[in-house]
Order: C-alpha cells, then sequence, then structure tokens
C-alpha cells in the first residue's frame, strides 16, 4: 500500500456508535468547559465558550446527527473546518486509526455529512465528512 493514501481519523464515541474525523481537522481534545447559551442560535448550537482566549461555537454532534441523548458529553473536540475553529461535544474520544481510502464504503448519504463507513474486524466506524458539518 503507498503510504501517500493514508490517513488518519479520531474515533470518537456518541452513545453507542463509533464515529471518526479526519485527524487533519483536529485542533485539540478538551474536557467539558462552560458554555454561555446563545438565543434563538439553532438547535444544534448548543452554545459559545472562551478557549484559551478565543471564542467558539460549540456544536452539540449528537443533535446535528439527529441521534438520541443518551449520556452527558465528555469531550469537545476542537476542529477547524472552513478556516473556523468549532468545537463538537461527543460522549468520549477513543482511539486514533489508520484509514486509507480502499478501507472506505461509500454511502448512500443525502445529508452528506457521511464520508463513508469503514469495517475494521472488531467494529464498524462512520466516517464523517468534517467540512460538510456546518454547510447547513
Amino acid at each position: 500500500m503507498d503510504r501517500s493514501d493514508l490517513d488518519a481519523g479520531c474515533c470518537i464515541y456518541l452513545g453507542r456508535e463509533k464515529f471518526a474525523l479526519e485527524t487533519r481537522l483536529v485542533q485539540g481534545i478538551e474536557k467539558m468547559m462552560s458554555i454561555t447559551k446563545v438565543p434563538n442560535a439553532p438547535y444544534y448550537i448548543k452554545g459559545l465558550a472562551n478557549l484559551r482566549g478565543n471564542i467558539i461555537s460549540i456544536i452539540d454532534l449528537k443533535a446535528l446527527l439527529n441521534m438520541e441523548f443518551t449520556k452527558e458529553e465528555e469531550n469537545i473536540i476542537i476542529v477547524d473546518i472552513n478556516e473556523e475553529n468549532v468545537g463538537l461535544m461527543v460522549d468520549n474520544v477513543h482511539e486514533v486509526v489508520e484509514i486509507s481510502d480502499d478501507m472506505v464504503e461509500k454511502v448512500n448519504d443525502t445529508t452528506s455529512y457521511i464520508k463513508g463507513v469503514i469495517n475494521f474486524k472488531e467494529y464498524i466506524v462512520t466516517l464523517l465528512e468534517g467540512e460538510m458539518l456546518l454547510n447547513r
């Protein structure tokens, strides 16, 4: 396998489901922090947070993906999407895995958030299309 087609994915849990984001988007992983609600914000915007002096939007990833609430999220993944740092609330971060293009099985997804699924022997991971998460 050519090393140039390898990428890495940050595996996260949302409920009992595993998802992955390409690590090139991930700027950091933080514990849950104080979030200030914003009146009249879209349903998936949890609010704003102060991250080391920078104000960032916090997105409830479960709400955005229409997933059932199961427990309080423990982590916020800071991602750079379209040159903007945004926090994504996740239940927890699992691991970083190597991903090659031939591992990703494309799916018919009308929302365009999903790049594909990856079938590891022990589990299946849904690979999210990070840049599309905020194009609403």
